[in-house]
């Protein structure tokens, strides 16, 4: 499949038989949007993660939703395509007029990028609120356990608050696979 034909898939909810023009214009745009309409003939399977991650958010834009919901848009992304990404998000959820609404466990990410952040904690809201008022130093130490410093926008992990008790010392070496390769 192509680019065009993924995005396109996106648009089926509202397809009878054939897609029309006002589909093909959508998709169109929605390419434009996410700075890929370069890649529209190019195959799916041929592009790098980055691009791919790309193409499956215009797939969800071309639903013309009025929420979008992102499962971690950043997982196996370089950091200049993360930076991207997020950008065109949150530049398409404040000009489209969309909420957008992701689970990422990238901290900084989420200050950086989010109105908003709901905190969870073994399957509980935790915190919720501004970026600033729930990525505290108590809040990541409590959640993750994890120490760190809060510099103006960005968190800066120290390590762990209960580092494990790992004794490496007075151990054998034992080999996994004797000469034969049996266990």
């Amino acid at each position: 499949l192509t680019v065009f034909d993924v995005v396109l898939m996106g648009r089926r909810p509202y397809i009878s038989w054939t897609a029309g023009e006002g589909d093909l214009e959508t998709v169109s745009r929605v390419l434009k949007w996410m700075g890929i309409e370069k890649l529209a003939w190019r195959h799916f399977d041929e592009l790098s993660g980055g691009e791919r991650q790309k193409v499956l958010i215009a797939r969800a834009l071309a639903q013309e939703p009025q929420v979008l919901l992102l499962d971690e848009p950043t997982s196996n992304l370089d950091l200049r395509h993360q930076f991207e990404v997020l950008e065109l998000i949150k530049g398409l959820a404040r000009r489209e007029g969309l909420s957008a609404i992701m689970a990422i466990h990238d901290l900084n990410l989420a200050f950086r990028y989010s109105d908003k952040i709901v905190m969870l904690h073994k399957g509980k809201v935790f915190a919720a609120g501004k970026p600033s008022s729930v990525l505290t130093r108590e809040n990541i130490r409590t959640v993750y356990g994890v120490d760190v410093k809060i510099e103006e926008d960005r968190i800066v992990p120290i390590g762990p608050i209960d580092p494990p008790d790992i004794n490496i010392s007075g151990t054998q070496s034992k080999p996994i696979l004797n000469r034969g390769g049996d266990l």
